[in-house]
């Protein structure tokens, strides 16, 4: 039908006027009959956001998502464009993109009734059919809604009170559009009220002008809860003209999580070829963020996005890709020390309270990964905490402590100094130099490869540090590991000052 250039062509065709949010419903409904998802990518909401998405836009309403960052808010938004017509005709020149059948603005009455079926008529397509606006505190009603425009009214010798001398403004020039306002509390709260009637009746109001445009905008509204910000919050007569308000969550497993991370890391190809990530290690990264959404010293009204494993996974790839470049290595695998070259993903992304403060961002972080290496630990071998409850009963029968062969090797003054820059082949043969270590691994993992078990032997390490079983500090260029009481001893004879985080004991 893009092919119809005037009014009358147009009428010919049998085309019916329809409005954005019938349109939506309609398109809605054959993909929901196809079993097509209207939503592709958006992972972890299919028994919960989407549906009470689906439900809302069958019911033509305008939407509120309220959730915490790094929930898909936006992205949820951007993909209702999908659900509208490939093509809709309006006036041509027409700033408000009049309906040729339903003319609003004076230009489009106007140049109707001067050409008639002569009526040039020009095609919009679905992508040119969204805005967006950011709530920030220097937003105006003028930018939102309009005002009178003293430059055209002069070029056209024009009064002020001629209508056309409207400059119009984001929203009016959305007419027949899907309409975003991220962070609506972040709008002056008389900002919002410029909204009331628009929402509500259709029509707008621009300075002392007697208006009567029934806009057809589908609005959609992103926040985050009212409680987050002192800067603002939704004034609640708008809040009840916005018909759904669907609450969005954070992924709820691990999975979920993983898969998002995996869609959305932007590591190149040739990164990817050259390092290999081990599901051990994604695991250990979204546990961090797990931790994180559970910590005391984490603000939870902020939330932690998902923005932060992401992050933490490309820099994770590209430490062990930075390593491999410094040896000249052809290919490498992410080992649980580079995930120090995480750190930066996590401190810039949580937001701690009073006591996280205390302890500095770096700690916190620092923190958080070795929850995340204990929670994970239990997961792939014995609990060494269970085994704690059993001494009595482990020293008649030592095989009951599968730790008991690492631990002693330590215990007796072996320490074990993994650096950061070590070559691959140099950490598989330090790591088979701590008694046991490997037949740990082979005794729960017979079939993993060879660079799997190095993988999995300095997992264990750290995991027993975790527990506190050996120590392990992070000093600078690389990881130390040595028994748990001769660190103990040797701990009041350091002194770091509070920019040393990275040689701290963090047991």
């Amino acid at each position: 039908m893009n092919n119809i250039k005037t009014l009358g062509e147009l009428k010919k065709s049998g085309y019916v006027p329809k409005s954005i949010k019938q349109e939506i419903r309609d398109n809605l409904i054959l993909k929901i009959q196809s079993k097509e998802d209207p939503f592709p990518g958006i992972l972890g909401y299919e028994d919960s956001v989407i549906p009470d998405t689906e439900r809302a836009l069958l019911s033509q309403h305008n939407i509120l998502f309220l959730g915490l960052r790094g929930q898909a808010k936006t992205r949820m938004a951007r993909q209702m464009v999908a659900l509208l017509d490939e093509y809709i005709p309006y006036v041509e020149g027409s700033e408000i993109n009049d309906d040729p059948l339903r003319p609003m603005s004076k230009y489009a009455v106007d140049l109707i009734a001067e050409k008639g079926d002569a009526t040039p008529i020009a095609w919009l397509h679905r992508s040119e059919r969204y805005g967006e606006k950011l709530a920030t505190p220097d937003v105006s009603v003028a930018d939102l809604i309009g005002d009178i425009d003293p430059i055209k009214a002069a070029n056209l010798k024009l009064s002020f009170a001629d209508e056309r001398v409207l400059h119009y403004g984001i929203i009016p020039r959305s007419n027949r559009c899907i309409f975003v306002i991220n962070e609506l509390p972040d709008l002056q709260a008389r900002i919002q009220v410029s909204l009331f009637n628009i929402l509500e009746e259709g029509d707008l109001q621009i300075r002392g002008f007697k208006l009567r445009l029934p806009l057809d905008v589908m609005f959609v509204f992103t926040a985050n809860p009212e409680d987050y910000t002192n800067r603002g919050s939704i004034v609640t007569p708008l809040k009840d003209r916005i018909e759904s308000q669907i609450l969005t969550h954070y992924p709820k497993s691990i999975e979920t999580s993983l898969a998002i991370t995996e869609q959305e890391a932007g590591s190149s190809e040739d990164q990817l070829q050259r390092v290999k990530v081990s599901d051990l290690i994604k695991r250990l990264i979204e546990q961090v963020a797990f931790e994180a959404r559970g910590s005391e010293l984490v603000d939870k009204k902020s939330g932690v996005s998902a923005r932060l494993t992401i992050s933490a996974y490309e820099n994770a790839v590209s430490a062990a890709e930075r390593r491999a470049i410094i040896n000249n290595e052809k290919e490498t695998q992410v080992w649980l020390s580079d995930l120090v070259g995480i750190i930066p993903s996590i401190t810039g992304k949580i937001e701690l309270v009073y006591e996280g403060e205390q302890e500095g961002p770096y700690q916190v972080a620092f923190n958080l990964l070795e929850r995340a290496i204990r929670t994970q630990f239990g997961v792939y071998f014995p609990n060494p905490d269970s085994l704690k409850k059993k001494k009595a009963k482990e020293a008649s029968n030592p095989d009951d402590n599968p730790y008991r062969a690492i631990t002693r090797w330590f215990d007796a003054g072996n320490t074990l100094n993994n650096f950061f820059e070590t070559k691959d082949d140099d950490k598989i043969q330090l790591l088979y130099k701590v008694d046991g270590l490997h037949a740990l691994v082979k005794k729960y993992f017979k079939t993993a490869n060879d660079k799997e078990n190095a993988l999995l032997m300095e997992f264990v390490l750290h995991g027993l540090a975790a527990h506190s079983l050996i120590s392990k500090k992070v000093l600078e260029g690389k990881i130390e590991f040595k028994d748990l009481m001769g660190s103990m001893l040797n701990i009041g004879s350091q002194h770091f000052g509070e920019d040393d985080f990275n040689e701290e004991d963090f047991n």
